[in-house]
């Protein structure tokens, strides 16, 4: 089968200023753009959501945005995460499609497991990033393309082996992502969407405690999470259902962090990460909402751009100050172990 012919039929670009809501991924390596979704207030706020329905999608078109800085500041996925997606996977290995691919992470790394690889994004910013990164002489076999995922008419009906989703099933449009997905999986065809919540620092239970405050507090960033797709990854995909008419052997893999140690959490981990705090932050500035935020804040600047600071400074002074052990000048290189509460959701095509 040829990467470049089979599978695919040549389609324009999505036209993403036709889609009515757009999320910058809190917790990924992806901008994501869906139809149909409708934002709400979140469900750990009392406060209704300040981010209206074009804002993010704007977001990720400004200069202020850093593409290159997103791809670098997001966690990346654990080799066992993979190896269990590919262990259930059962059957050829001809073609793999990307959901909400982002800058291109998990085409590149499965790329050696299969024949070929589509990624797909709606965000124009993202496909650019991931065709920047994703090197012809090493990845021949990847492909990318700008599409929302519950739209792809450039596949085949029954061509695609296993269809993935990293941090990006939070925001699809269900009424219309199923039927499109048993439309193009194969019969015996994988399904695997996984994705990741707030991460804790397990030794550090203030510190998890201040964090979760500046993420969900009203007076913080609460209100500044889009909706419901936040609200929905909070809850572990457990929305997520597979119709039971066209999917079988559903299974699902959870973690929930504990504040009370390494590993005091319950299920099975799967993405944690040892981590310098200075790089924590830099992976919280990438959070949707702190970029909702600054849009509302334009006069706040981080300590580091020459500014007197802004909300993501505040939050780390105040851990820094009330969590002892990372009360140190060079607080910034201090290592620290990070959880993320996690799911892998797994379905086989009937």
């Amino acid at each position: 089968m040829s990467p470049k012919k089979s599978n695919i039929v040549s389609q324009p670009a999505c036209n993403t200023t036709s889609l009515k809501i757009s999320h910058l991924s809190t917790s990924s390596t992806h901008i994501a753009v869906y139809s149909q979704l409708q934002w709400q207030p979140s469900r750990k706020s009392n406060t209704k959501s300040k981010v209206d329905a074009l804002s993010i999608l704007t977001q990720q078109s400004q200069k202020a945005f850093s593409h290159a800085r997103y791809a670098a500041s997001r966690p990346s996925y654990p080799t066992s995460l993979y190896k269990t997606v590919l262990d259930y996977h059962q059957g050829p290995k001809s073609l793999l499609v990307d959901l909400g691919t982002g800058h291109g992470l998990v085409p590149r790394f499965l790329a050696p497991s299969f024949k070929q690889l589509i990624g797909t994004d709606p965000s124009p910013g993202m496909i650019a990033k991931a065709k920047e990164l994703t090197s012809k002489d090493h990845h021949s076999n990847v492909d990318f393309k700008q599409a929302g995922a519950e739209t792809l008419p450039f596949i085949e009906k029954g061509s695609v082996d296993v269809v993935t989703a990293a941090q990006a099933a939070h925001w699809f449009d269900y009424t219309k992502l199923w039927p499109e997905m048993e439309r193009i999986v194969r019969s015996g065809g994988t399904l695997a969407f996984w994705g990741y919540k707030d991460h804790v620092l397990p030794e550090y239970k203030r510190a998890s405690e201040i964090l979760d405050r500046y993420a969900y507090g009203d007076k913080f960033l609460g209100p500044y999470w889009g909706q419901p797709g936040r609200s929905i990854i909070q809850g572990l995909l457990r929305e997520v259902k597979p119709p039971m008419e066209a999917w079988e052997d559903v299974k699902r893999i959870e973690y929930e962090p504990g504040k009370e140690g390494i590993g005091s959490g319950t299920g099975e981990k799967i993405m944690s990460k040892r981590m310098r705090l200075g790089d924590m932050e830099e992976y919280v500035r990438t959070w949707s909402s702190v970029h909702a935020w600054k849009e509302e804040h334009k006069d706040s600047v981080r300590k580091s751009e020459g500014g007197s600071g802004d909300i993501v400074d505040e939050m780390m002074n105040e851990i820094t100050k009330h969590e002892g052990p990372l009360h140190i000048k060079s607080w910034q290189e201090k290592e620290v172990e990070v959880e993320w509460g996690s799911v892998i959701l797994l379905a086989r095509k009937k």
